[in-house]
């Protein structure tokens, strides 16, 4: 998924996870440039930046160095950096309207240190107003609509899920003059904080250029070594180290040779597959800020060296950039056959067209939703669902009641060793209906749950639904944890009291 999850290392600790990286000139003023880098994936509405990483966004000078089959970039020159750090939470607001912020700086190329504080939409500037910085969280702006392993089409999984992005729109000419070169390599990294002269074992968590490098190429080869951590590891804009490179190169290569079969034809020849390899040991993300910047001129600058022609765009990649389809269409066929279109044609939410460029957090709550018809009376049924301290859901290995009546909270031991603490809402025995909210245990804030029992015709239905919203899992993982705990508890009621043929 883009950068997400892209090794077990930051699989462990999301907040140093990043996500996604774009860049492309302003669309209302191509003078400007606008750089963003996405982490913490899955973050839900209440994310926040970790005070023990930094996070920084890397411009350096790049120049075609071969053609065709020779096809290379070569970075050249000073790092333009943007490094973000932040502040643990503070208590602004004893009301409970705002209880918590998270506030850090950005430390830019001439030095400034700019002060940010985190969610604030309308960002922070430069002294001399040239640089605009914004951080917190927004609508996750990556899409992708294909299970990698069979090439199934299938909707957005990425759908009402939430990042943390970091964004900076800084004058083009202020760092990078014209007349030393137009095009850029840009990459993401997080590391370790400085925090005194101690040192750390890692130079840094995690690193993101090109879309995919890691998850889709990397990481495509069956029952092979995980490389992603290693590749996370190595230093962006410097060669590999020499008894590295032969092992990367070897999983580039098998990870390109199966892409091309994926459509029973051979499209690579082996010069071309050597000069895609070559170009992408190099990985860092190609902008051309002379020429236009479309949700499209992805790639098209590394697409026409590797054809051996001159690019006609700035490559570059925007928000709404459809990025996965645009990868796995050059990897399978070169552009030579049909567009790969899979089920996911947009994100979330679009992106915005003026800053801070990404779209707000998703809010809306989700529901899952499941009832059943028994054969059972109502009073029957709710006799034993609407006790909460009564552990009838065969997923239950063991309960713990902790107070009585509302407010009351119940422990749970699932059968497969997970805990899980629920809080009694409320309890109409009148309208046999029982509302409860979610403590831990399952990936959601904010989660109520609500289960009715109602008559119908000589039996009865019994609903249960969820209100919910992801945080820290993806909206598909906890749409089916949420979806397999209401079916399987409910189908143990069809089997204790029967159901209507």
């Amino acid at each position: 998924m883009s950068d997400h999850i892209d090794g077990p290392r930051t699989t462990a600790d999301p907040a140093i996870d990043l996500t996604d990286l774009f860049a492309f000139t302003k669309p209302s003023d191509p003078k400007r440039l606008v750089l963003i880098a996405d982490v913490f994936p899955f973050a839900g509405e209440t994310g926040v930046f970790s005070n023990a990483a930094k996070y920084s966004i890397i411009v350096r000078r790049v120049k075609v160095a071969g053609l065709g089959v020779a096809a290379k970039f070569e970075s050249y020159g000073e790092q333009i950096r943007f490094n973000f750090q932040f502040d643990i939470l503070k208590a602004t607001d004893l009301s409970g309207v705002n209880p918590k912020s998270q506030s850090g700086t950005c430390t830019l190329p001439t030095g400034e240190a700019v002060t940010l504080v985190v969610g604030d939409e309308q960002g922070s500037y430069s002294k001399d107003r040239s640089i605009r910085i914004f951080a917190g969280v927004r609508s996750d702006p990556f899409y992708i609509g294909w299970l990698a392993n069979n090439m199934k089409s299938v909707p957005n999984y990425l759908q009402d899920d939430n990042v943390m992005g970091l964004v900076v729109e800084l004058n083009i000419e202020q760092f990078f003059p014209a007349n030393q070169g137009t095009i850029f390599g840009v990459v993401a990294e997080t590391s370790p904080r400085e925090r005194g002269p101690e040192s750390h074992s890692v130079p840094r968590y995690d690193w993101v250029g090109r879309p995919e490098q890691t998850n889709f190429i990397l990481n495509a080869v069956p029952n092979s070594f995980d490389l992603r951590d290693l590749w996370n590891q190595q230093t962006p804009f410097q060669p590999l180290p020499e008894d590295l490179a032969p092992l990367f190169q070897k999983r580039l290569r098998d990870s390109f040779e199966l892409w091309d079969k994926r459509d029973g034809e051979i499209n690579w020849d082996s010069a071309l597959l050597n000069a895609h390899i070559n170009v992408r040991l190099d990985d860092f993300l190609l902008i051309d800020v002379s020429k236009p910047i479309t949700n499209d001129s992805l790639l098209e600058i590394e697409k026409s060296t590797i054809a051996g022609k001159p690019y006609t765009t700035g490559g570059g990649r925007t928000v709404d950039a459809n990025s996965i389809d645009i990868l796995v269409t050059y990897l399978i066929n070169r552009d030579q056959g049909k567009f790969y279109q899979s089920g996911a044609t947009q994100a979330t939410q679009p992106g915005l067209a003026v800053f801070p460029y990404l779209a707000p957090p998703n809010k809306k709550m989700l529901q899952v939703s499941h009832q059943i018809e028994l054969l059972a009376k109502p009073a029957d049924v709710w006799a034993l669902v609407g006790q909460f301290d009564n552990p009838w859901s065969p997923l239950i290995a063991s309960l713990k009641k902790t107070g009585t009546g509302v407010g009351q909270l119940r422990e749970i031991e699932t059968v497969d060793g997970k805990t899980i603490v629920e809080r009694l809402d409320s309890l109409d025995a009148a309208n046999q209906t029982l509302t409860y909210s979610m403590v831990s245990g399952v990936p959601a804030k904010p989660y109520t749950g609500k289960i009715q029992v109602v008559a119908s015709g000589t039996g009865s239905r019994v609903t249960w639904a969820v209100d919910y919203r992801p945080s820290g899992q993806g909206e598909l993982i906890v749409r089916l944890i949420i979806q397999s705990l209401i079916e399987r508890s409910l189908k143990a009621l069809q089997e204790k009291f029967g159901q209507p043929k």
